[in-house]
């Protein structure tokens, strides 16, 4: 198992090491609590918008999404390719800005007068994500995956966090697999595996791209019976889908098409 522990990071390179010791010793401001959140909502968006700007000229990808999800809830979001599905799953996790319009997480808003490491800090130990490709360290055992978002996010004792993470990897049936690599196991396990990452620091959202779309039918069901799992235990969950047989499962479902949410359907 790899040790996380200081006596290794000062075996590193200087550089690197000084830079670590330089992050963790940053102040731990906390972001902004924003008036107009209410406390059954997971997700407010206030007027989001999104503009690229391509050689050709800007691009609007999003056109002033109004949108609240609450506590619980399990949404699928689907949509044409370009539609700007994937960009609205950006905005909520943080990985890109809006141009303009209120992002609303938990009562935080998470992009007004918010730095970039204020907002990773926050990412860590807030939101889970699930990728399509996994995005798993192939040097790193499973178990040691799942350790790693705890690491970063500088979540439990470090003591403790081998055992929330073996913790983790049997939520999803992973436990005998829990010292093999990733590529020692199946495509289906892979993606398990980085839900319980995205799982292991305990987050209230979890936000999935297309967490299906390399996978058999049978794992595939298996990934969306712990979701299902996960909204019984009162996380809220996202997912991003191209496949319409999944919807049917979650209890809500947006559709998009050129930047506006053009449908909203309950069960």
């Amino acid at each position: 198992m790899v040790n996380w522990s200081g006596s290794q990071m000062s075996s590193r390179a200087p550089k690197e090491a000084d830079d670590m010791k330089q992050r963790l010793a940053q102040p731990k401001m906390e972001l902004q609590q924003f008036a107009m959140s209410t406390p059954e909502a997971m997700i407010e968006m206030h007027g989001i918008v999104k503009i690229f700007k391509t050689p050709a000229g800007e691009f609007t990808a999003l056109k002033g999404i109004d949108l609240r999800i609450d506590r619980g809830e399990f949404v699928s979001i689907v949509g044409k390719s370009g539609s700007g599905k994937s960009t609205l799953l950006n905005m909520i996790t943080g990985i890109d800005h809006p141009t303009q319009g209120h992002m609303i997480i938990g009562g935080t808003d998470i992009y007004t007068d918010v730095t970039e490491s204020q907002r990773s800090r926050w990412r860590g130990r807030n939101l889970g994500i699930v990728f399509q490709f996994f995005q798993l360290l192939p040097m790193l055992t499973l178990l040691e995956n799942v350790m790693l978002s705890m690491d970063f996010a500088e979540m439990y004792q470090f003591e403790e966090r081998p055992g929330r993470a073996m913790e983790m990897l049997r939520l999803v049936g992973l436990e005998a697999f829990a010292n093999k690599l990733p590529l020692l196991v199946s495509t289906g396990q892979q993606q398990l595996a980085a839900i319980a990452r995205a799982m292991a620091c305990d987050p209230p959202l979890l936000a999935a791209d297309e967490p299906t779309g390399n996978l058999d039918s049978k794992s595939a069901n298996a990934i969306i019976d712990l979701f299902e799992d996960l909204t019984r235990r009162g996380k809220t969950v996202l997912m991003v889908t191209h496949d319409p047989s999944l919807t049917s499962r979650t209890t809500r479902n947006l559709t998009i098409a050129d930047g506006l949410i053009v449908g909203d359907s309950r069960k």
